[in-house]
């Protein structure tokens, strides 16, 4: 009874424990930093600036302090929203094209090719979780690489490589989560989890009766 029981549990789960089996080994022989395209980053060497006499709200929840394109911008949180302002209280306008584009040779190693918002979000996006809108500058590299960037800091908040397409489509199939792939609390990946525990624990008990009944 245990041998045929383990014998077609196994079968049902079997292309799952390869597909865990082939994400787990990809994860480890692959460094994360270089996924997310870290190596690409250019270290800002960007000075720091008092702030003290800058003309900014005093009712402000939180103030950073940036560089874009060699001016100093100032993000300002209120309760009403957020807003950028440069050194004076001046409004800053979102970056046009050519800008990101500059921006992506100041702090990348990569060379971009062009640029274009995004305004809507879709499943299994690249740029999932980033902040709408956001640029997408295209770049000449061998891996594909796409860079996105924030269209009022400036900011890169995301690379994304042929390798990280290959992480990513992984990582959905180890949590068994291949429209988000970001959800591990997904009944899919619950119930795969406690048949692979059935299946274990069967194919020990099958392995002590084997061998009691071999003794």
């Amino acid at each position: 009874m245990v041998r045929v029981f383990h014998k077609y549990l196994s079968l049902i789960i079997s292309i799952q424990l390869l597909l865990w089996t082939i994400s787990g080994i990809y994860f480890a022989f692959n460094k994360i930093e270089l996924v997310r395209g870290e190596q690409y980053i250019i270290a800002d060497k960007s000075s720091s600036i008092e702030i003290e006499n800058l003309n900014i709200s005093l009712n402000a929840k939180n103030i950073e302090i940036f560089k874009r394109l060699n001016k100093w911008i100032v993000k300002v949180e209120t309760d009403s929203g957020i807003k950028y302002q440069d050194l004076f209280g001046n409004q800053v306008i979102a970056l046009n094209n050519n800008q990101v584009i500059e921006i992506v040779k100041s702090k990348t190693t990569l060379s971009p090719i062009d640029a274009f918002k995004i305004n809507k979000s879709s499943a299994r996006s690249e740029f999932r979780g980033r902040e709408l809108p956001i640029y997408k500058v295209k770049t000449n590299s061998t891996d594909n690489s796409n860079v996105y960037v924030d269209v009022m800091s400036g900011k890169i908040v995301a690379i994304r490589s042929d390798s990280w397409r290959v992480w990513d489509f992984l990582w959905g199939a180890h949590i068994i989560d291949y429209r988000e792939r970001d959800n591990i609390n997904n009944i899919l990946l619950k119930i795969f989890s406690v048949l692979a525990l059935l299946s274990s624990l069967s194919g020990i008990a099958l392995f002590f009766n084997t061998f009691k009944r071999f003794r």
